[in-house]
């Protein structure tokens, strides 16, 4: 087994949490889709980190997450990594009733255990973002960032977003213009290794 898949959580520490559907399955058939899972996203994970990018795509998803400390969140007299990774655990349990559902199907949807990767630099962190944010243009769903609907990057853009934290964001980009720059740069070569 992966051991970036079974690690702690740990307070106070920058992830990127990111899984698929099992075997490659969709996970996301519909816009309701996409839309209910991030409102559970909300619900389930807002209250214990702050977002720092988004995406998701038919078969797969990225976060990028700040976890916050301890003595910030309400642990139910659970441990921090148990409880971390128990609200995980309940959101993804709940997307998979509603899916299995409407879908109607039975059984497992996500890959177990959810994979979790500790981000511990700052140059990591700021190519993690741009990562995520071009994972769509990796996978050949659009041309830039911009077009593709379900990720934060227009979020950033916009300065406009229920939970992810695109001030703190732009400070790792100096500003709004570098942020786009960096993510054309990154785009572009994308586009020419597709080719």
């Amino acid at each position: 087994m992966d051991a970036k898949s079974t690690t702690p959580l740990q307070c106070g520490h920058f992830y990127h949490i990111y899984n698929r559907g099992i075997n490659g399955c969709t996970i996301f058939g519909s816009n309701y889709h996409f839309r209910y899972f991030l409102f559970l996203y909300k619900k389930y994970i807002s209250p214990i980190a702050s977002t720092y990018s988004w995406c998701l795509l038919h078969n797969h998803f990225h976060f990028l997450v700040f976890f916050q400390e301890a003595d910030e969140i309400v642990l139910d007299h659970k441990t921090p990594a148990h409880y971390l990774s128990q609200q995980f655990s309940n959101f993804f349990n709940a997307y998979a009733k509603y899916y299995n559902k409407v879908s109607q199907r039975h059984g497992s949807l996500f890959e177990r255990p959810f994979k979790r990767k500790l981000v511990d630099n700052e140059d990591y962190l700021k190519k993690l973002m741009i990562y995520i944010h071009t994972n769509p243009v990796h996978h050949r769903q659009a041309v830039h960032p911009h077009a593709y609907r379900w990720s934060s990057y227009n979020e950033v853009i916009k300065k406009n977003s229920a939970f992810v934290d695109y001030i703190s964001i732009l400070k790792y980009f100096e500003d709004i213009e570098n942020f786009i720059f960096v993510h054309r740069q990154k785009s572009e070569i994308l586009i020419l290794e597709n080719w």
